[in-house]
């Protein structure tokens, strides 16, 4: 089971060009498997479909949640494919297997007039106090990750055209509009205020420390924390939660979900769904409340 892992987490790495946090992932759900195979002194090569349920039903047992339930069982499918497809198993005992399905969880947002508050309430009239409005300013007109943002350059933006190209999950590249106030605040910066915290040492990425490195995601992170604090937002707020607003603010004003898939970077439509479950609360509650027998 071990060599078999290994090789499988190389593939994922060097064939797929997967992330090492997708490869992490999958690790672990095999590792469990590992265990529990190990424990019933069972070889990997007589493992059925039979064995996998009872797996997975100890792990739901254990307390794993439905949708960790649902990405083991994909790690499972894809792994013993894998191995059938390279003649290590006469069958693959994984594709009967049904994942299970989540409740889905709604996602978290601010209303428009707290991201309006928050982006409001930082001082630029220090170098930090713009670095950090640009930061913010693109999370939210743009919808992007944080390791997207993370790893933004220079030559990946065009403001005159106001488009960024980003590569995201599984290396995979699109082209994201950025908003008219978002392109202002980033123009300003990098004509006044970038230049003061470059050193020999610089790269060309877009947003800078005060040591004139590349942003880590935690110091992110901190930073998004930070301003929402001073802006007196007693949500938690962090970057994600910005792209959860950019999505579900534009399906409220009549966007297309298709496009917002398109700007969000999902390969699945489905991913970009859990957004409509937004917007019919969001209806929902605005019935209610003006309805005279709502």
């Amino acid at each position: 089971m071990e060599i078999a892992s290994d090789a499988f987490i190389r593939y994922l790495a060097t064939e797929r060009g997967l992330s090492p946090a997708y490869q992490l992932s999958v690790r672990q759900s095999l590792d469990a498997l590992a265990a529990w195979l190990t424990g019933r002194h069972l070889p990997l090569v007589e493992v059925g479909t039979e064995d996998l349920s009872a797996f997975l039903t100890d792990r739901k047992r254990d307390g794993l949640s439905a949708a960790s339930l649902r990405i083991a069982t994909v790690h499972l499918k894809v792994f013993f494919r894998w191995l059938a497809r390279h003649g290590a198993l006469e069958m693959d005992p994984a594709e009967p297997l049904m994942a299970a399905t989540p409740d889905p969880a709604l996602p978290e947002t601010l209303h428009a007039k707290e991201i309006e508050k928050l982006l409001e309430s930082i001082d630029t009239a220090s170098t930090l106090g713009w670095r950090d409005r640009a930061i913010l300013e693109l999370f939210y007109s743009s919808g992007l990750r944080l390791s997207e943002l993370c790893s933004l350059r220079l030559e990946m933006l065009d403001l005159d055209d106001g488009f960024l190209r980003i590569t995201g999950k599984g290396n995979k590249t699109r082209i994201v509009r950025v908003g008219t106030a978002a392109r202002e605040t980033i123009a300003d910066y990098l004509a006044n205020q970038r230049p003061a915290l470059v050193t020999r040492r610089t790269s060309s990425h877009l947003f800078l420390s005060i040591r004139g490195t590349p942003l880590s995601p935690d110091r992110v992170r901190q930073i998004v924390k930070h301003r929402a604090k001073f802006a007196g937002i007693e949500q938690n707020v962090y970057p994600h939660l910005l792209r959860h607003s950019f999505a579900t603010h534009l399906l409220e004003r009549g966007a297309d979900l298709r496009v917002i898939q398109e700007l969000l970077g999902h390969a699945d439509i489905s991913t970009t769904q859990i957004y409509t479950h937004v917007d019919r609360q969001h209806l929902k509650s605005i019935h209610k409340r003006f309805h005279p027998r709502g």
